[in-house]
């Protein structure tokens, strides 16, 4: 069976046997992707379902996005991260005449947190966004995934706008690259 995982990238400085590369097919990540999702998200959506992103893997990451997994000589696979063409679906937020991606699908086995590999991640696509001619990044988080609002406003993303709604209290951001 051929790798789904393509094998450019070195090991990312100043982190032990981790390497980061880009994920060519979603079945390099998909357990791991839909294991995470429940963690995050059970009672709140389907999580056994799969999600339209993940889906059209091929299309979503392969022809206009990117996703890149952290792997690490003992656990393997210990954490994804994409970006994507942003699609415009929050009527609230406007990018007019900026080239914009989301970021996405950033997850870290939980036995492997702490050590730095979400920077090592984040580091590794923004540096790619930028390559690609990219102008801003946007993610959306929320209130109730612990330390995701901290984590993004330490990289330089800047609160755009909160949602009132109070299951989700989505709260919307971006980054200048």
């Amino acid at each position: 069976m051929p790798n789904d995982v393509s094998q450019s990238p070195a090991p990312v400085a100043g982190s032990t046997g981790l390497r980061i590369e880009a994920v060519a097919s979603r079945h390099a990540v998909l357990d791991f992707l839909q294991q995470a999702r429940a963690q995050m998200f059970a009672g709140r959506v389907d999580t056994t379902a799969l999600a339209p992103d993940l889906r059209d893997f091929e299309q979503v990451y392969g022809k206009n996005g990117r996703m890149l997994a952290a792997h690490d000589h003992v656990h393997g696979l210990v954490g994804t991260i994409a970006w994507r063409a942003y699609d415009g679906r929050f009527a609230q937020l406007d990018f007019t005449g900026r080239r914009v991606v989301e970021v996405v699908r950033l997850f870290v086995a939980p036995e492997c947190r702490r050590q730095g590999i979400a920077d090592a991640l984040f580091r590794a696509l923004r540096q790619e966004a930028r390559e690609q001619g990219m102008e801003v990044l946007y993610l959306h988080t929320h209130p109730f995934l612990p330390g995701a609002l901290a984590f993004w406003q330490r990289h330089g993303f800047q609160v755009l706008c909160r949602d009132a709604d109070p299951e989700w209290q989505t709260i919307h951001m971006e980054c200048t690259l």
